[in-house]
């Protein structure tokens, strides 16, 4: 079935390239490379950017479609808020010192912003369950699937029963089919998210597993309501950046202290899957 989701800011642009004439040409080139100018530019400063005038910036919003600037600016506007990293200031005005200095002070605020909605009791809570499950699924996309990597990885080590979604050579339905209400599932649901991952939302409540989301989404960092199921717990996390790429420092962090406190719970069965580990160590020189 084709989608029926509005063309993009970007896809229009891309769309009319054919078409346009040589003002309007060097118009679409310069938003093109730099599209959030739109965002946050008048028309008379993008029409001063790409050396055009402003009648030509009113003509061209209008062969993209949309009635006004101010149309086509907010369109901008709502991919921006997406999280788009081409739509950021992919340039600091800060010295060296300063943008180092920002970075990791973000780091610090979007930590202590994340975890002052988050309790140890949930944490263990969470944990306790992951301990009784038959199998922990983590599931994670795009720049998500590095931190299901890794808490995959932590885990492990005191759980043999983890897999990781999406695997190499399968469809997720191969995968999916097998999950069921002894299980608990881990989705990462992070900024921008695959259209996909509504549909995995729908068959997770379909399966009646436990579920955790960890998410930094702005629409479930409110309520749920905008996801197709309830999930068990809902973590949310802050990636608020000082640049063009989001700032992951307390989602590191989050799955430090979920592997940290699985491990703390699970007692003496854990450590002994620790030691059989290190003494496979031993006898296969591996490390």
């Amino acid at each position: 079935m084709p989608s029926t989701q509005a063309p993009t800011f970007l896809s229009r642009i891309r769309s009319a390239l054919p078409d346009l004439h040589p003002s309007e040409r060097r118009l679409a080139d310069t938003l093109l490379s730099f599209p959030g100018e739109i965002a946050s530019y008048s028309a008379t400063e993008l029409s001063q950017l790409a050396n055009v005038s402003n009648a030509t910036v009113t003509r061209f919003v209008r062969r993209l479609g949309y009635s006004s600037f101010d149309e086509a600016r907010q369109a901008a506007r709502l991919t921006q808020q997406s999280g788009a990293a081409v739509f950021q200031n992919l340039v600091s005005k800060q010295g060296p010192e300063s943008a180092l200095a920002a970075h990791i002070e973000q780091s610090r605020i979007n930590t202590e912003n994340s975890f002052a909605g988050i309790t140890l009791a949930e944490i263990d809570n969470i944990a306790s369950a992951m301990l009784k499950a038959n199998r922990v699924w983590i599931i994670g996309f795009r720049t998500a699937h590095a931190f299901a990597v890794y808490l995959g990885a932590q885990m492990g080590q005191i759980l043999p029963n983890i897999t990781l979604l999406p695997q190499a050579g399968q469809t997720l339905a191969e995968s999916l089919c097998s999950i069921d209400k002894h299980d608990l599932v881990l989705v990462f649901s992070l900024r921008r998210p695959i259209k996909q991952l509504e549909n995995i939302f729908r068959e997770l409540a379909n399966s009646e597993a436990s579920s955790l989301v960890i998410t930094d989404t702005p629409a479930l960092s409110q309520d749920n309501t905008s996801l197709p199921f309830n999930p068990t717990w809902t973590l949310r996390v802050q990636t608020t950046a000082p640049g063009p790429l989001f700032n992951h420092a307390a989602v590191l962090a989050l799955c430090h202290l979920v592997s940290t406190r699985l491990l703390e719970l699970s007692g003496p069965a854990g450590r002994r899957r620790l030691l059989s580990i290190e003494a496979l160590h031993d006898t296969l020189d591996e490390i």
